[in-house]
């Protein structure tokens, strides 16, 4: 079968490869791998939070035993200031990671990133300061950074357009699973060796993962690009520099930046608040410590990666169906912002059931699960508005913009979440129809003016400009 692509002087998008019969089944290793990589990236920064009940025993943390939960300001303040210290240079990272594994290529570039991730992350178990904590932070944040403009740029490379929101989802899913095994894992290193034994743990994870990586033929085996990213290419051609990577002041120039940009910033922040904050909200609202609230914690993260899994599959399923990209991406990004708005009842619920945690819990993992599918079908929108050498650079600067909202939203969370818990859920329930609503303002198509005719082979599927 050729495999030849014809590329229009205009920009035009379809939603298939070049070719059915060239998908090649190692795409789906190469997920697994990206699945893996998420699963380590979350489970080293979550071990913070993890371990956050433990740190009450460190005196330089400020922890005052006189005092109630709600009232702890010192502790409080140093903890969220190690959080926001993560979160800042999570956000300069992106703005770095992006451009440079575009220009680097996903392979060496992905190895560069959980390089210093996975060393940083074990770095956290000898420091005995709050200064150090704060640095251990910042680096891991700096490492981090590079996960997800790697893992969307491999997908790009991997995956035609009805796929990818899918294989995103499933890569994706493993920043659920690690909530799923670290409980379990931080609790049993934690009790055998004491808290700095589970940033060991996790960090040696990730020098595992980087050996195979390294050793699998990334460049050898990936396959060609699809008529998407081969018109799309062809629109950036006269902008491109060395090697195709485009410049950021072309893409600065671009409405879908700024609607990405936006989006990864209204509604990462909520992500945040459920990694950072759901063991001390179920610690202080229900008295449960990290092996109590193991449960609770697992129920969460287990439901988020089924959100995530058939939350990333709606938009390709519409797509198959003959839906066109427009169509299949709001609709899964508009049926997830719905789901999440019940998280606004969650202070109440907590008044209700003051000794059960678990009508909390439910409504906080649907709200995590639509989270998750949110987040598999935003990341791909950047493949349908940008070349392959430009999407790390893109899901960079959206993931700087992610970071940036992270840390003002934990600024407020910390003065406000203890004293004010209905303020926090409320702004998390409206976050993504506002986002959404940007979003289509800045992009009011995307993808192909009309879905491609089901069932045809890619080969006669019509080439369609932009609207």
């Amino acid at each position: 079968m050729s495999t030849n692509i014809r590329v229009l002087p205009e920009a035009g998008f379809t939603s298939y490869a070049p070719g059915a019969g060239d998908k090649s089944n190692v795409r789906w290793f190469v997920c697994g791998l990206l699945f893996l990589a998420t699963t380590i990236n979350y489970m080293d920064r979550s071990v913070l939070a993890l371990v956050e009940p433990l740190l009450h025993k460190l005196a330089f943390m400020g922890w005052d035993p006189a005092l109630d939960n709600a009232h702890q300001t010192l502790f409080n303040n140093n903890y969220g200031n190690i959080i926001i210290c993560f979160q800042i240079a999570y956000g300069i990272g992106f703005l770095i990671a992006g451009g440079v594994i575009d220009r680097l290529g996903t392979k060496i570039g992905y190895a560069c990133a959980i390089a210093l991730w996975a060393v940083s992350s074990m770095s956290h178990a000898f420091v005995y300061s709050v200064l150090g904590f704060c640095i251990a932070r910042a680096m891991l944040g700096l490492g981090e950074s590079g996960n997800f403009p790697a893992a969307i740029k491999a997908t790009t490379e991997w995956f035609p357009s009805e796929e990818r929101s899918f294989a995103t989802g499933l890569f994706n899913s493993g920043s659920n699973v690690s909530f799923f095994v670290a409980p379990t894992l931080v609790a049993f290193v934690t009790t055998k060796w004491g808290w700095q034994a589970a940033f060991i743990t996790t960090g040696s994870m990730g020098l595992i993962w980087l050996v195979i990586w390294l050793i699998f033929p990334y460049n050898r085996l990936r396959r060609g690009s699809t008529q998407t990213q081969a018109n799309l290419a062809a629109d950036f051609k006269n902008h491109a520099g060395a090697g195709g990577a485009v410049p950021y002041s072309v893409l600065l120039r671009r409405p879908g930046l700024y609607a990405f940009a936006v989006c990864k910033g209204l509604t990462d922040p909520v992500w945040w608040f459920y990694l950072f904050y759901l063991p001390k909200f179920l610690n202080e609202t229900y008295g449960l410590d990290p092996q109590h609230a193991k449960w609770e914690i697992v129920t969460v993260y287990m439901v988020s990666s089924f959100g995530s899994i058939f939350g990333g599959a709606i938009s390709g399923w519409r797509m198959k169906l003959g839906h066109s990209v427009n169509s299949g991406r709001k609709f899964a990004m508009l049926l997830c912002a719905v789901l999440v708005t019940p998280i606004v009842f969650v202070p109440h619920l907590g008044s209700l059931f003051p000794t059960n945690a678990w009508p909390a819990t439910l409504v906080i993992a649907l709200a995590a699960a639509a989270h998750q599918g949110w987040s598999a079908t935003l990341f791909a929108t950047p493949t349908d508005m940008f070349p392959s050498t430009a999407v790390s650079s893109v899901v960079g600067i959206g993931g700087a913009a992610g970071a940036g909202g992270g840390a003002i939203f934990t600024w407020i969370v910390k003065h406000y979440f203890s004293l004010h818990p209905l303020l926090i859920f409320a702004l998390a329930a409206s976050a993504y129809l506002v986002s959404l609503a940007i979003f289509q303002i800045l992009v009011p198509r995307l993808g192909p003016s009309q879905p491609p005719r089901p069932n045809s082979r890619p080969g006669d599927q019509p080439l369609f400009k932009p609207a």
